[in-house]
């Protein structure tokens, strides 16, 4: 399952780098849920080349991602976000300019990470 999760992530920022039919071919197996046969028959290739096509494909975007890095980035400035909202529900007090500091830091860490 965790796979499939990865792969739908390379799909989503890296997807358009791939040509069309491997874009189809994946978007099939990956964001459709088809199996690698009901691919093959669709498409009437043979199981093995879906394979080999899916799995090129995810070595691909997987180099991408090694490359640009935009997921970790997206994963990061996600959390770091979260951090933010989590300190924006404190209350007024000492605390609430405590956490007003770590916002600005916090902000300026994405920041420097775009």
């Amino acid at each position: 399952m965790e796979s499939k999760i990865s792969q739908g992530n390379l799909y989503d920022f890296y997807g358009e780098m791939l040509n069309e039919h491997q874009r189809e071919v994946y978007e099939d197996f990956v964001l459709n849920d088809l199996s690698l046969g009901e691919i093959a028959s669709d498409r009437g290739i043979s199981r093995q080349a879906v394979h080999d096509l899916v799995k090129r494909a995810t070595k691909q975007l997987e180099e991408y991602e090694a490359k640009l890095h935009l997921i970790e980035k997206f994963v990061n400035v996600r959390g770091k976000i979260k951090q933010i909202n989590n300190l924006c529900e404190l209350d007024d007090g000492e605390d609430y300019k405590k956490a007003m500091d770590e916002i600005k830091d916090i902000a300026n860490d994405i920041l420097e990470e775009l």
